[in-house]
């Protein structure tokens, strides 16, 4: 290998330690994802199935986003933000821990992790 070769291999490599991934928000969408589908598993539900793939699909690309630059929040924000609200209200008036009370907990334990995130200061590398 020429020195050329060297230098650019070294380069990927530094770059992809320093690329944080958002591990949470793929988690997240992945728990919207399968709750929709046990939804319409379970019961037969149509509507949950398609809200959890659509909210899923969401929160993956919101996680996506925000891997790519970590200050790019607009659609992980949003589609938590969502979920915690109507989830939230379903959870207030069943009382019911699953799904409702999960996915309104979930959303706004991201709300948080967004808002932690988005307040810190870059780093230098």
């Amino acid at each position: 290998m020429n020195a050329t070769a060297v230098t650019v291999f070294y380069n990927l490599v530094q770059q992809a330690l320093i690329m944080t991934v958002d591990w949470a928000g793929y988690g997240y969408a992945a728990l919207v994802a399968s709750g929709g589908v046990m939804g319409y598993v379970k019961a037969g539900s149509v509507p949950s199935l398609a809200a959890g793939l659509l909210f899923g699909g969401l929160a993956g690309f919101g996680a996506y986003q925000i891997s790519q630059d970590p200050k790019n929040i607009w659609v992980s924000l949003a589609t938590s933000g969502t979920l915690a609200a109507i989830m939230g209200k379903r959870f207030y008036n069943s009382r019911k821990i699953m799904p409702a009370g999960i996915v309104a907990g979930a959303s706004i334990l991201m709300l948080t992790k967004i808002g932690i995130g988005f307040l810190q200061k870059p780093q230098e590398s």
